[in-house]
């Protein structure tokens, strides 16, 4: 990992943009921006900045929103996320960006089925309660590919402009 004080900065600007997007869209049901950012940190920086900006995004905006059982499941869920969309990091120059903006889309729904998965440890009911989530698991979805078309050109920029580790 290449830790200088510039990447550790910009590394810091997004986790804040995560976190503050989160907050700014409570009002609207499961549509915040953190799942695209996570996407495009890991696209740009690799898996373990992309776990780390979904650690940090998670546990920091909990600590405003609240803490729960559901912030274990957003860990894992997100840190997935982050893993496989940093393994896609050699290819994101040669993958569109409609079929980058489909996979944050995929990915709005994987996110509801992994974090769906710690909560059936303690409830025992996984259908009932996944189901009950789809319509939430959509709505997330559809944001991810909306925020993703929005965010990627202009974190692209600055990525290419301002980080090291990217080249």
């Amino acid at each position: 990992m290449n830790l200088s004080v510039k990447n550790l900065t910009f590394l810091s600007m997004l986790i804040a943009l995560s976190v503050v997007g989160r907050i700014m869209f409570t009002f609207l049901p499961n549509v915040q921006p953190t799942t695209a950012i996570i996407i495009i940190a890991s696209l740009f920086l690799g898996p373990i900045y992309g776990v780390v900006v979904a650690v940090l995004s998670s546990v920091l905006s909990n600590l405003v929103m609240g803490m729960g059982l559901w912030t274990v499941g957003q860990i894992i869920a997100w840190g997935t996320i982050g893993l496989m969309s940093g393994s896609l990091r050699k290819y994101r120059d040669r993958i569109p960006v409609m079929m980058l903006a489909i996979y944050a889309v995929i990915c709005g729904f994987l996110y509801g089925l992994i974090i769906s998965i710690p909560l059936y440890l303690f409830s025992g009911k996984f259908f009932a309660y996944y189901l009950a989530g789809l319509p939430f698991d959509m709505s997330h979805a559809i944001g991810n590919g909306v925020f993703f078309l929005i965010l990627y050109p202009v974190l692209r920029l600055l990525f290419l402009k301002n980080v090291t580790i990217v080249k």
